[in-house]
């Protein structure tokens, strides 16, 4: 996926794979040799290579137990099931047992297809290991297994037997990895339970109502909604928002506004006020935008600049260029100021003052007594207004001068390369990718674009792999890695491997291309109907989406 990969906020993503307390260095007495070269590999993405390495070097150190431990944590990210049996093993005779062993030996035991012996393993973290055991069991069920319906069918299992823990936390995470893997049956089990043991939580409800929507049946998806809006679960300011949030999922965006109007605390509450303005410019409710808009000025006169960058932003919404500006420039300091001196020259620029627009821009990139990130910014925001403008010339300049202020800032870099992605000079956006990683080698957001840009733009493929795997092994639940993981295995022709990585890089992030991604690859094996449900999946969550347009057009539809 070319983007920059971020953090996950699912509880399902904590990296259980990684195995603690395995940075010390070998020692002088071991095998040096074996180890640098299992470093090498890594760095270059050679992961299987890596792992051979590793198991050499701990087979040479008797007692040390963090070679044993690193060559586990990489053939977990590997293929070779063997070499992962065999790295745990020595493992275990060298160190005490610990969570994370138990859930490499469940992650094999899943990838070898012994399903009783995964489900014992998974009962022992889920019965022993607390709140951490529930969520490594989870996260090995979500991303550990090549077999997504295999999974499935043991978390059903451990459902049926009672193994499952019932704290709200863990009904919903186990809820959420029932959706994720694609059985909604099982969903619906735990949801009953979930409703019976804790009618009020919100964070079940709000699953339930996209379980709803997302399968048809939206008019039992909002009465559900409607009925957390009404009840005593929005306690919190968070839990209201994210139910205003799912109102605009289900359409009605306009309903999350009124939901966070009806909160007394939400008037000193600016994020929540600008979450309803947001949601209010969705619905294009002017009338009621216009009357929060007359509301935040009357308390404008102390000059609060979180506020008054906040006003600016309303009177963008209803259209009143001229008032945004003069707000934007009234905000008198703060890290506001710099938000706000930039989305000025973005005003002007839609009041078709262009030229006092990049004057100003110019103004910030000269501005030696301003922060250095500000006037990078600069750059970047002349770049993007360049673009609106249809002048390819311009935007490289503006990008150009950047990088002559900023030599090898990879903010920059990257956004460049985007621009030669998108026109298609591929080699120009290959070379300044390769400058991010001159200067950063381990920039995970680097490797990933690179490699993806080359499976998806090139026949490159096995580059491709070898830099996306170096992204895997720094970050190996990052839902956009795997994903570019799983196109580059379709491109290398190896299509039922892709479809596994697709779709557990799907239930970590719930995104277009993704689901774009999966649809292609079911295309290509001749499994048509499923191809269309998941380019539907897609759409319904961006439908403007340049890789869902481009599978479409693949496909003929």
């Amino acid at each position: 996926m070319l983007r920059f990969a971020v953090p996950l906020a699912v509880a399902l993503c904590v990296a259980i794979l990684a195995a603690p307390a395995m940075a010390r260095e070998t020692g002088a007495a071991g095998p040096m040799k074996e180890a640098m070269a299992a470093e090498f590999a890594v760095s270059a993405g050679r992961l299987d290579e890596a792992v051979d390495w590793y198991l050499q070097a701990a087979r040479a150190a008797p007692d040390d137990a963090a070679l044993a431990a690193r060559a586990t944590r990489y053939a977990l990210m590997g293929r070779d099931d063997r070499a992962l049996k065999e790295a745990l093993e020595l493992w275990r005779k060298r160190a005490p047992e610990t969570l994370a062993m138990r859930a490499a030996d469940a992650t094999l035991a899943l990838r070898t297809g012994k399903q009783r012996a995964a489900r014992r393993g998974l009962e022992a973290l889920l019965r022993d290991g607390g709140a951490r055991g529930w969520l490594s069991a989870f996260a090995v069920l979500g991303t550990g297994s090549r077999d997504p319906a295999l999974s499935a069918r043991v978390l059903g299992q451990l459902f049926e037997r009672g193994a499952l823990p019932t704290e709200p936390m863990a009904l919903s995470a186990a809820g959420q990895l029932a959706l994720g893997l694609g059985d909604d049956a099982l969903f619906g089990r735990i949801d009953a339970v979930a409703r019976e043991l804790h009618p009020d939580d919100p964070v079940m409800g709000l699953l339930r109502v996209r379980h709803l929507h997302r399968t048809g049946r939206s008019g039992e998806a909002r009465e559900v909604l409607d009925a957390l809006a009404t009840g005593d679960a929005l306690a919190g300011p968070r839990i209201r928002e994210r139910v205003a949030l799912t109102y605009a999922e289900l359409g009605d965006p306009a309903a999350g506004a009124v939901l966070l109007d009806a909160d007394p605390a939400a008037a000193g509450d600016l994020a929540q006020v600008a979450l309803r303005a947001s949601l209010l410019a969705e619905a294009d409710d002017k009338d009621a935008l216009a009357a929060l808009y007359a509301g935040l000025a009357q308390g404008a006169g102390v000059p609060n600049p979180a506020r008054r960058l906040l006003l600016g932003q309303v009177a963008e919404f209803l259209e009143r260029p001229g008032e945004a500006l003069d707000w934007y420039r009234s905000v008198p300091g703060g890290e506001q100021r710099a938000t706000a001196r930039l989305r000025a020259t973005k005003v002007l620029h839609d009041l078709e003052r262009g030229d006092e627009a990049y004057e100003a821009l110019r103004a910030l990139q000269q501005d030696a007594d301003a922060d250095e990130r500000l006037r990078r910014d600069a750059y970047l925001m002349e770049s993007e207004l360049r673009r609106e403008d249809g002048d390819a010339a311009a935007e490289l300049d503006a990008l150009a001068r950047g990088l002559a202020a900023f030599a090898d800032e990879p903010a920059l870099l990257y956004s460049r390369a985007l621009m030669w992605e998108r026109n298609d000079d591929i080699p120009r956006a290959e070379a300044d990718l390769r400058r991010i990683l001159v200067a950063d080698p381990d920039s995970t957001a680097a490797l990933n674009a690179l490699g993806y840009t080359l499976a998806d733009r090139t026949d490159r493929y096995e580059e491709a792999l070898e830099l996306i795997e170096r992204a895997r092994i720094a970050e190996p639940t990052n839902a956009a890695i795997i994903d570019s993981y799983g196109w580059v295995l379709y491109r290398l022709g190896r299509h039922q491997e892709a479809l596994v990585e697709l779709r557990r890089a799907f239930v970590l992030e719930k995104d277009a291309e993704i689901a774009s991604h999966v649809g292609t690859v079911l295309w290509q094996l001749g499994r048509r109907d499923e191809a269309m449900e998941w380019f539907e999946q897609a759409r319904g969550i961006d439908p403007d989406n340049r890789a869902l347009r481009r599978a479409m057009e693949e496909v003929g539809e």
